[in-house]
C-alpha cells in the first residue's frame, strides 16, 4: 500500500511541475518548440531500440530517422523569428546573435540523421554518439536547461 501511494504523489506532483510550468503562448516559441519535440521524441524512439527497451522495428526505425531528418531540416524556418519572451521557451537568446553557427548545428544534427544506420539495433546504438553528439553540441550552447 505504501508503493502505491508513494506513485500517486509523485505522479501528482509530476501532474503539478507540468501544470506550473505552462505552454508556450508565443508562436514563434510554440513553432521552435514542436520542432524539437518531433526530434527529440524520435530521437527517443531510436535509442530505446538501441538499448532494448523497445523491440527492433525496421519501419519505425525509418520512420523516426526520416522524421529526424525533416524535423532538422524545418529548424531555421521554426527558429527564424525570435518572438517575444516566452518563459517557458529553453531557448537562448545566443541562437539570434550567432546565427550562423546555429544553422551549422542545426545542419550537422540533419547529417547525422541522414547518416544514422537504422538496419538493426546494433547499428541504431553504432549511430547513437553522432546523432545524440550532435544534439549535446547545440543544446550546449544554445538551450536553457529546465531542472
Amino acid at each position: 500500500m505504501k508503493f502505491t501511494k508513494l506513485v500517486l504523489v509523485g505522479a501528482l506532483l509530476a501532474a503539478g511541475a507540468a501544470f506550473a510550468e505552462g505552454e508556450a503562448t508565443d508562436p514563434a516559441a510554440k513553432a521552435r518548440e514542436a520542432v524539437m519535440q518531433a526530434v527529440g521524441m524520435n530521437v527517443g524512439t531510436l535509442g530505446k531500440m538501441a538499448k532494448g527497451e523497445m523491440p527492433y522495428d525496421a519501419a519505425a526505425a525509418e520512420a523516426a530517422k526520416a522524421a529526424i531528418v525533416t524535423a532538422a531540416g524545418g529548424i531555421a524556418a521554426a527558429f527564424e523569428a525570435q518572438g517575444g519572451e516566452d518563459p517557458t521557451s529553453e531557448a537562448k537568446p545566443e541562437i539570434w546573435a550567432n546565427w550562423d553557427d546555429f544553422l551549422k548545428n542545426a545542419d550537422a544534427l540533419k547529417v547525422a540523421a541522414e547518416g544514422a544506420d537504422v538496419s538493426s539495433a546494433e547499428a541504431i546504438g553504432a549511430s547513437m554518439g553522432t546523432l545524440g553528439g550532435a544534439c549535446k553540441d547545440c543544446h550546449t550552447d544554445y538551450r536553457n536547461m529546465k531542472m
